[in-house]
C-alpha cells in the first residue's frame, strides 16, 4: 500500500498520473512527454504550422504599437525557437525552455543562424533548478504551451507567473480558441479527468482567459490574424492572442521556479 500524498506537488503530481495513459503529445511541459515531442521535432519537413521561422504576429504588433519594450523575456514551450530568435532580434534578452532537446537543438540553430544570443532550457518549465531558470521577467511568452496543460497545472502555471514575472511586466499568451474556427477540446475540466484524455489540447474562451488570468490586467485579446504564406510573420485564426500586465504595484516577491508549491 502507498501513501505518497503529502504536499501540494504530491497532489499534482497524483493528478498529472489520471492522464499518463494518454497520447504524449498533450504533455509539453509536465511529465515525461519528451519522447513524443522529440519525434514531433525529428521530421523538420513535416507540412505543421509553427515549424515556419516565423513570430507571431501578434508579438510583433505588441512591439510595432509599444505595448511592450525591449527587456528580459522568458519563452514557455519555446519549440524550435521562431519567437525567441525574433526577439533577441528586437533586442530582448532571452530565456527560451522546452520539454524536447531535439526542439532545443533547433532552435539553437536558429538562432546561430539568425546571429543572436538566446539561453535556451531543456527541461520541464515548473522544476528547472533556481541556477538554471529564474526571474524576474519583463515579458513572458507562451504560444502553444498553455493549452496542452491539465486544469490541475494551471496552479503550477499561475504560480511560476506569480514568482517570476516582475512588477509591471506582461504575458503574451497563444492558445487554442473554442467556437466556430477554433480548434481543440471544448470539455469541461471534470469531464477531462473522466476521459482522462486532453484530446490534443483544450480550447478556451475569452471568459475563461480572463477569469483564470484575472489577477492580471487585460490589454487585448483578440483572435489571431490569418497571415498569408508570403507574409513575414505567423498566422491562424483558430488561436487566441492575449496580452496581460501585472500591476505595477505589485509586491515583486520574484522567486525561482523550481520553488513552487
Amino acid at each position: 500500500m502507498d501513501r505518497t500524498v503529502r504536499t501540494v506537488e504530491d497532489v499534482l503530481a497524483l493528478l498529472d498520473g489520471l492522464f499518463a495513459s494518454e497520447s504524449e503529445a498533450d504533455r509539453l511541459v509536465t511529465g515525461d512527454g519528451k519522447g513524443f515531442w522529440d519525434r514531433f521535432y525529428a521530421d523538420r519537413s513535416r507540412q505543421v504550422p509553427f515549424f515556419v521561422s516565423k513570430p507571431d504576429e501578434n508579438l510583433a504588433a505588441y512591439l510595432d504599437q509599444g505595448l511592450i519594450a525591449p527587456g528580459r523575456v522568458l519563452d514557455l514551450g519555446c519549440g524550435p525557437g521562431r519567437n525567441a530568435v525574433y526577439l533577441a532580434t528586437r533586442g530582448f534578452e532571452v530565456d527560451a525552455v522546452d520539454l524536447s532537446p531535439v526542439a532545443v537543438a533547433w532552435g539553437e540553430e536558429r538562432a546561430h543562424e539568425a546571429g543572436v544570443d538566446v539561453r535556451f532550457l531543456r527541461g520541464d518549465a515548473f522544476a528547472l533548478p533556481a541556477t538554471e531558470f529564474s526571474g524576474p521577467y519583463d515579458l513572458v511568452v507562451d504560444s502553444g504551451c498553455f493549452h496542452h496543460l491539465p486544469p490541475h497545472r494551471r496552479v503550477s502555471y499561475l504560480a511560476l507567473l506569480d514568482r517570476v514575472l516582475a512588477p509591471g511586466g506582461h504575458l503574451a499568451l497563444t492558445c487554442f480558441a473554442s467556437g466556430d474556427a477554433g480548434t481543440g477540446s471544448e470539455l469541461t475540466d471534470a469531464d477531462l479527468y473522466r476521459e482522462r484524455d486532453l484530446q490534443g489540447g483544450l480550447a478556451y474562451t475569452p471568459e475563461a482567459l480572463r477569469w483564470i488570468f484575472s489577477d492580471l490586467a487585460e490589454v487585448e485579446l483578440r483572435r489571431m490574424r490569418e497571415e498569408p504564406p508570403e507574409s513575414e510573420l505567423f498566422g491562424v485564426t483558430f488561436l487566441w492572442t492575449a496580452l496581460f500586465r501585472r500591476s505595477a504595484a505589485a509586491s515583486g516577491d520574484v522567486r525561482p521556479v523550481h520553488d513552487l508549491a
